[in-house]
């Protein structure tokens, strides 16, 4: 029986395994770095250990402090999580050589899985459906598009679409750069690339006396970056036959690697219904909880009783309804995806029957550069797909979230689009209508209601111009006009607002009539009798606007400036804080560029972002080089348009 269990994580992941061992009895043990050390998987852990450092690869990553950590904290088991040791067969030898429990699937598993090219020669001859793969240096324009994808890892590391076939080469050594830094092995292959497929998967549980449950399936297809945004349980749209497949196909590759515990085998299903076998995750996948609402499962106590040599049943549960999860990322869609940093202020969403929230933030935490930027999974089960999804967004809609840029908006615009909610959503979601699910209306009615709710909350804070916390309606008495201009965030829409306060306190605004204002809290009458409630909280020079339809955040103007606005015209600047991992071959001062050449490629926040020139010209500056850890705003380049005159 494992008394004492250490999870060789951090965040939400670290802290949803706490829940489940705080429920069976198990004191617990986190591990963290420098960067992590007050961050909530550290608070919620009977005991931690500090690994010291900030980066990855000296703290999560390093196998030997993790075991050190367990013995020292008289652990007796090691739960690896997913990403970082999760797949790594060295780290699980070391664990059970250190007389620890590992739980997880054998070692010899994880080794045979380990590389995508060797499981698919074992999926093969198990009878599993492959891709033909492709040898790049044999490719022709007929293999277009091709997929090279790291032979050694996964979320996104070392993918690239090909299209063209002058691109390979180039592309090829960018794939194999980017998987060497990510996983310590450069291996890359190529298959062909599935236009519009969809990435379906099946949830695999295995005890060490030969029973394989084959847990229903997941549709994770949209993604970017290839990366999961939204995933659900079941898959919609597949009938029997094929469902009866994929369970088979799924059963068959845990059983060709005696698998034990829980596991995931990836497919992707051809727009002609046909399925492909594309990896098989050694570990718990990040989506697991959409399986749990169906199945009424917990998935993490399943795991802790198969390490312990329990048997599972011969049977699974009953699937019921339906789960759909959003992992809540703080970045920002319409600028490249770009991962966001700072204070998360506020983290609020709904408790309510059907939602459930894992997350490794509070409110008060800060988001670090080190690490994965997903914030939190909100994740919705009801009886039917329709009711799970409509109960998801408005969940969403709802949520207070104040601090960095996220993605919620996006999230919301997602789950209501047609092609999502008819039940036929692909891997090329984002590519088609990222920019529509991005874009901010011209006539956006609900902000400006937004922006003029901050006015008179302003106008409430200062006793010389607000008498009262009451307001009638609008009176035609002589005061000072007012008006206060805000910017949007992050979309950088102006809203002037004009209000005249009247000597008795009452603000006066065209077309709406303020029934209460406080600094917290105002509401709004619009001029066809609508009554509109906002909450209100101001972080130093942001105040965040909580109504409906959900958060609106604004700077007061004048008050800042963009970096770009103090930098010279065809200047580079970091978007983010991170680390530069390499610059175009031969860049140099004097070298010519074209407009949208990727000159310098940037790591943050475990994602790879490029660089590109502003403009065809010259570059006349080059501050980046590889290893050069760079702030936001620093300026890493200068190109000079090919159309202006030299500077004397």
């Amino acid at each position: 029986m494992i008394s004492t269990l250490l999870v060789a994580n951090r965040g939400e992941i670290a802290c949803r395994i706490f829940r489940t061992c705080r429920a069976l009895g198990i004191a617990t043990v986190a591990v963290y770095s420098d960067a992590d050390a007050d961050a909530l998987h550290v608070r919620e852990a009977d005991t931690a250990v500090r690994l010291p450092g900030a980066a990855p690869a000296d703290t999560y990553l390093r196998g030997d402090l993790v075991v050190r950590a367990a013995r020292t904290a008289g652990a007796d088991a090691v739960h690896p999580g997913y990403g970082f040791l999760s797949e790594n067969a060295g780290f699980a030898r070391a664990v059970q050589d250190a007389g620890l429990v590992w739980v997880g699937p054998p070692v010899k598993a994880i080794e045979m899985m380990a590389s995508k090219t060797r499981a698919k020669e074992l999926m093969a001859a198990a009878g599993v459906p492959l891709l033909a793969p492709v040898d790049p240096a044999q490719a022709t324009a007929g293999d277009l598009p091709l997929l090279l994808k790291a032979a050694a890892g996964g979320g996104g590391r070392g993918m690239r679409v090909v299209r063209e076939l002058g691109a390979l080469p180039g592309e090829m050594a960018a794939a194999t750069a980017e998987a060497a830094s990510a996983f310590g092995d450069g291996e890359v292959f190529a298959e062909p690339y599935v236009e519009r497929g969809r990435h379906v998967e099946v949830q695999i549980m295995a005890d060490a006396h030969g029973t394989v449950w084959a847990l229903g399936t997941r549709d994770c297809s949209l993604q970017r970056r290839h990366q999961k945004v939204i995933e659900e349980a079941p898959a919609p749209g597949l009938d029997d036959a094929l469902r009866t497949r994929l369970h088979d196909a799924a059963t068959a590759a845990a059983r060709a690697v005696g698998y034990r515990g829980a596991g995931t085998v990836e497919f992707l299903l051809a727009a002609d219904g046909r399925p492909y076998f594309l990896e098989m995750n050694t570990r718990l996948q990040v989506e697991h909880p959409v399986t749990e609402a169906v199945f009424g499962l917990d998935l993490v106590a399943l795991q802790l009783s198969v390490a312990e040599g329990e048997p599972l049943p011969t049977t699974p549960p009953t699937p019921h309804g339906h789960a759909v999860e959003a992992r809540l990322y703080a970045e920002d869609p319409a600028r490249d995806w770009q991962p966001q940093t700072g204070a998360l202020l506020t983290l609020d969403v709904p408790d309510e029957p059907g939602l459930r929230l894992d997350t490794g933030y509070a409110g008060g935490d800060t988001i670090g550069i080190h690490y994965d930027p997903m914030l939190a999974k909100v994740i919705a089960h009801a009886p039917t797909r329709a009711q799970a999804v409509r109960l998801l967004a408005r969940a969403l809609e709802r949520t207070r979230i104040h601090g960095p840029v996220t993605n919620r908006e996006l999230l919301v615009r997602s789950l209501r689009h047609p092609d999502f909610t008819g039940a036929r959503p692909d891997t090329g979601f984002y590519d088609r209508h990222l920019d529509a699910l991005t874009r901010t209306p011209g006539d956006n009615a609900d902000r400006h209601l937004a922006a003029l709710a901050a006015a008179a909350a302003h106008a409430a804070r200062h006793p010389d111009a607000v008498g009262t916390s009451r307001f009638g309606g609008w009176r035609n008495l002589p005061s000072q006009p007012q008006t206060r201009r805000y910017r949007s965030e992050p979309d950088g829409a102006e809203h002037e607002i004009a209000y005249r306060t009247t000597r008795s306190g009452a603000i006066d605004t065209p077309r709406a009539r303020i029934l209460t204002a406080t600094p917290g809290h105002v509401t709004v009458e619009t001029d066809d009798g609508v009554t509109h409630h906002f909450r209100l909280a101001t972080h130093h020079d942001r105040v965040h606007v909580d109504g409906a339809t959900g958060t609106h955040t604004f700077t007061a103007l004048p008050r800042f400036t963009d970096p770009t606005e103090r930098t010279e015209p065809g200047s580079l600047l970091a978007p983010m804080p991170g680390t530069v991992v390499r610059v175009a071959d031969g860049l140099a001062p004097g070298t010519t560029v074209r407009a949208g050449q990727p000159l310098i490629w940037l790591e943050a926040m475990k994602m790879e972002h490029r660089i590109l020139a502003p403009a065809s010209g010259t570059l006349t500056a080059l501050h980046a080089a590889p290893g050069l850890q760079v702030e936001v705003g620093a300026l890493l380049a200068v190109v000079q348009d090919a159309q202006e005159e030299p500077t004397p």
